[in-house]
């Protein structure tokens, strides 16, 4: 990420670069006014180009200038439009280009600095502190157990003021239960709204009024009594979601050199990847290389229109989630309906702000990565599923091979699965599945694949790491799953789960032998009596 302090002077230089352009381009708009008779491609050039400045001015602060540009480029258009040309019109709209020089005043209150976002926290769990404000001492010790085997760092209070005088907090969550209760009728904490720490309630009481006092507190979750512990880390960790996964990646399609070096500046700094095409010829062989999350599409280019890329972009499936916004001068609603119908998801007036650009891209670039991570992922556990843990084996295999770098595969399944759901039901069972899951999810490193293989079955990808590494690693969620305590009816149990490990730490072997070697590593840790890791015989030798 650029240094928040660099970008001022860096966006500085870029506009010192488009002044220099600008009296290049107002002279040429002069000249075309010159010779506004010589036919219509004469006209059509002087309107391309007035469109364009529309676009860019008002983005780098001449806001008068950009605004007088979109009155003649549309008074240009109507001349286009007409079957005869009016030479009075044309006249005026001549004498109007060549005056565009006395509008290079530039209006700084039109270039709106972006407010940093907040950077992405690469905190692990274990450097996460949890607040417990729960008066009832044996479901706070409860909680506080389960949330520590996930690898929280967890404190239980009695008091708010105990809260206020703790010190910084990751998340709460507070128990409203005992009766009488006004922990919600004032705020926890002093920060301001959107400083705030993911908040979770518990209550006794399911009710239309609860849940609204809960949303007007703040809170990201809501749970009654007997809370279901496992559903209520993974409602945590979504509240940490925002903070993990890698940069939004945006791809920017315009020919204005000077407008792609301004938008990839603003959005570099706030730590989105980001990449330019200015040739809509290299649009597709950057769309499989780049992988954008969002599109930024200029609405009209020399020989191509936005619509017409965008259309190029959703003949491929692969592309259909990928929002397109498109940045135009354009101000006509029937046109930019039109550009939406085709193949867009948002349109954007030019000029438009730093901090107004940041803001778009952000808010689509996190709903897609939503969307996308929703179907792609299993709706108990929120895992991968079979196909997608697959699909990104594939892809690690491929990637160690090329840089030369250990990968290892995962086979995990429950043991005595199917005791669990004959004994408790297969509501519990679910409990038990997604408490695994969500145990992995948190053990396991930001970089490493997990997906639910099918049932009471897990694999896991662990880029760069060897067999060995792999096997401390799961041996340590072995042991912090065995663990866990499970309840049913008022019954207490545990549960157990058999690994197999299997490693690529050279390039022989292909990803669907790496599968099928974990597959037999687990089935031999079954067969060897259940709760324990074995490694492939390949890599270890015999050894388990």
């Amino acid at each position: 990420m650029t240094d928040i302090n660099s970008l001022g002077p860096q966006l500085a230089a870029l506009e010192i670069r488009f002044r220099q352009r600008l009296d290049e381009e107002l002279a040429t708009l002069a000249q075309l006014a010159e010779r506004f008779n010589e036919g219509p491609e004469t006209l059509r050039e002087l309107r391309d180009r007035l469109h364009k400045l529309a676009g860019s001015a008002g983005t780098f602060g001449y806001a008068a200038l950009g605004a007088r540009c979109r009155t003649l480029e549309e008074q240009a258009q109507s001349e286009l439009d007409n079957s005869t040309a009016n030479p009075e019109v044309l006249a005026a709209l001549a004498s109007a280009t060549s005056q565009l020089h006395t509008l290079l005043q530039r209006s700084d209150a039109q270039s709106t600095s972006p407010q940093p976002l907040d950077p992405l926290s690469s905190l692990d769990n274990e450097h996460r502190h949890i607040g417990l404000l729960i008066e009832d001492r044996t479901l706070g010790k409860q909680m506080g157990q389960t949330l520590d085997s996930f690898g929280y760092q967890v404190s239980l209070f009695r008091t708010a003021d105990e809260v206020r005088t703790s010190g910084q907090l990751d998340a709460l969550i507070i128990d409203t239960s005992p009766p009488g209760s006004r922990l919600l009728q004032e705020p926890v904490f002093q920060q301001p709204p959107g400083q705030l720490p993911p908040l979770l309630i518990i209550s006794s009481q399911d009710t239309f009024s609860s849940r609204l006092q809960a949303v007007r507190a703040g809170a990201i979750g809501f749970f009654t009594k007997p809370v279901d512990l496992p559903l209520l880390e993974r409602r945590l960790e979504r509240g940490f979601s925002n903070q993990q996964g890698g940069p939004f990646r945006v791809l920017i399609v315009d020919d204005d050199a000077e407008l792609i070096d301004r938008y990839q500046l603003v959005l570099s700094n706030a730590g989105m990847l980001v990449d330019s095409v200015a040739d809509p010829n290299n649009l597709l062989e950057k769309m499989h290389s780049f992988i954008p999350e969002v599109v930024l599409m200029d609405l009209n280019m020399p020989e191509y229109s936005g619509p017409e890329l965008a259309q190029v972009i959703r003949l491929d499936d692969d592309w259909l989630r990928v929002p397109i916004v498109y940045l135009s001068a354009e101000t006509n609603a029937d046109r930019q309906m039109s550009a939406l119908l085709k193949a867009g998801d948002d349109f954007i007036t030019k000029p438009i702000s730093d901090s107004a650009l940041l803001t778009t891209v952000y808010a689509r670039a996190q709903r897609a990565r939503m969307v996308s991570d929703a179907l792609a992922r299993d709706s108990l556990t929120g895992l991968l599923k079979h196909a997608d843990i697959k699909e990104q084996l594939e892809v690690e295999v491929e990637r160690a091979r090329r840089c030369k770098t250990p990968v290892s595969v995962v086979m995990i399944d429950i043991d005595h699965f199917k005791n669990v759901n004959d004994n408790y039901g297969h509501a519990c069972g679910d409990n038990v599945i997604r408490a695994l899951s969500n145990m992995l999810r948190q053990r396991l490193r930001k970089i490493d694949r997990l997906g639910r293989y099918g049932g009471e079955e897990f694999v896991a990808v662990l880029p760069g790491c060897s067999s060995e590494d792999a096997y401390q690693l799961l041996e340590n969620i072995r042991v912090a799953f065995n663990a866990l305590q499970f309840s049913a009816d008022g019954q207490q149990f545990n549960c157990s789960f058999s690994a197999g490990i299997s490693a690529c730490e050279a390039d022989s072997w292909a990803d669907e032998e790496l599968l099928e070697r974990a597959d037999r590593a687990l089935y031999r840790a079954k067969q060897d009596g259940r709760n324990r890791l074995c490694l492939d015989a390949a890599d270890s030798g015999d050894a388990s």
